[in-house]
């Protein structure tokens, strides 16, 4: 499948691709669409930012669907490209997410859905009161599954997908031929990495998967530039300031431990005259949607957040990562979905007298003095990380 027109969705279908701007299938809708066309299960693996999304939204035209998500900005920006199709099919979605009344939300599916897009938290708490029955879902997808399984989702995902009906799972042997006139389960499972949980899970609910690999698994996207500055104290927030000033018109994302001080960390950047907001799960859903809002469109140049932006935010001209005394390395090729940018800058600027995190102490760089990694063949700069000590 080279083209949209090779696809062999319907005429129909065709035309709300169209409208919905998707102009040429990216490398993963093209093996997962057609995949799952044969009601084959499929394990995509690609790289965060690979238009993954659009590949189940395809598929989701069963008596019902369950897409989960592992936070609410990704959950919602599912359903925001969901509608897009749905609008034009007669297709009913519901977003079932945490920060909103789920009395609302269950009352909406007993009004009658085709697709529900989730997080495993919230759904399963539909599930738990009666809210929501799978009985008739033929169709289960799991966005970012490493990142949902990182969140301690597990259990819940678990619950959802064993509420579902095993009566329709395909037949365990690949040879046996499929019934055509019944519906059988399709799982779509896609994931920037393959830890054991994931695979776990797979070897559990999906039968005979077709794994399908865009760029190479476990490795970060080809376009980030790592760097890590250390300093003393007092340098630390002049430092970050020097970053921010480079910004121009694009913006930054800085990522901190706790939702007291990503507070405190906007209240001084604002008295210094930075264009600042806040995103942490101290926030009410709206006020996190607020704030997405403003920094998409530049009202915001900076964001300061803990790790629940850390994947699932599609924002574009992100020029700095900046990840400021976490106390663990953000996982940036996770970032990168937020950054839909040719290429961003990630920092670690942290106080030369703290730990290093295991993460960074494993890094190939860290086996060489500052300032003596040797040079490395063009195509392995994307892995470059410089170590800078700023006294």
């Amino acid at each position: 499948m080279r083209s949209w027109a090779e696809s062999k969705l319907s005429s129909e279908l065709l035309k709300v691709v169209d409208r919905a701007g998707y102009k040429t299938p990216s490398p993963i809708q093209m093996a997962a669409i057609l995949l799952g066309l044969q009601q084959r299960d499929v394990i995509g693996v690609a790289e965060t930012g690979s238009s993954k999304t659009a590949a189940f939204e395809n598929e989701a035209e069963g008596p019902y669907s369950v897409v989960m998500a592992p936070t609410r900005e990704l959950a919602q920006q599912i359903e925001e490209e969901t509608v897009k199709f749905a609008h034009y099919l007669g297709i009913k979605v519901v977003s079932i997410v945490g920060g909103q009344s789920i009395e609302e939300q269950g009352f909406k599916i007993r009004q009658g859905c085709e697709v529900v897009i989730a997080t495993p938290g919230r759904l399963i708490d539909c599930l738990e009161r009666r809210y929501a029955v799978l009985n008739q879902c033929n169709y289960v997808v799991l966005d970012e599954a490493d990142r949902i399984i990182d969140m301690g989702f597990e259990p819940q995902v678990v619950g959802v997908l064993d509420a579902m009906p095993s009566s329709n799972f395909k037949p365990e042997n690949e040879d046996e031929e499929l019934d055509e006139k019944r519906i059988y389960r399709t799982t779509y499972m896609f994931s920037a990495t393959m830890p054991l949980a994931v695979e776990r899970l797979a070897r559990k609910y999906l039968r005979n998967p077709v794994v399908v690999t865009i760029g190479t698994a476990r490795k970060a996207t080809d376009l980030i530039t790592q760097h890590v500055i250390m300093v003393k104290e007092s340098k630390q927030m002049p430092r970050l300031q020097k970053l921010l000033d480079d910004l121009v018109d694009k913006t930054a994302i800085v990522f901190i431990n706790t939702k007291k001080s990503a507070d405190f960390m906007s209240k001084t950047l604002e008295k210094a005259s930075y264009r600042v907001t806040t995103l942490h799960d101290g926030k009410s859903q709206e006020q996190r949607e607020i704030s997405l809002e403003g920094f998409r469109t530049k009202r915001f140049n900076v964001l300061v957040a803990t790790d629940v932006a850390g994947r699932g935010i599609d924002i574009p001209d992100v020029a700095h990562v900046i990840n400021y005394d976490v106390a663990h390395v953000i996982n940036y090729d996770r970032t990168y979905k937020a950054c839909r940018e040719d290429k961003y800058r990630y920092y670690m600027l942290t106080q030369s007298n703290s730990p290093v995190p295991p993460e960074l102490a494993r890094h190939e760089a860290c086996k060489f003095k500052p300032g003596s990694i040797p040079d490395r063949p063009p195509r392995q700069t994307i892995q470059f990380l410089r170590i800078d000590y700023d006294v």
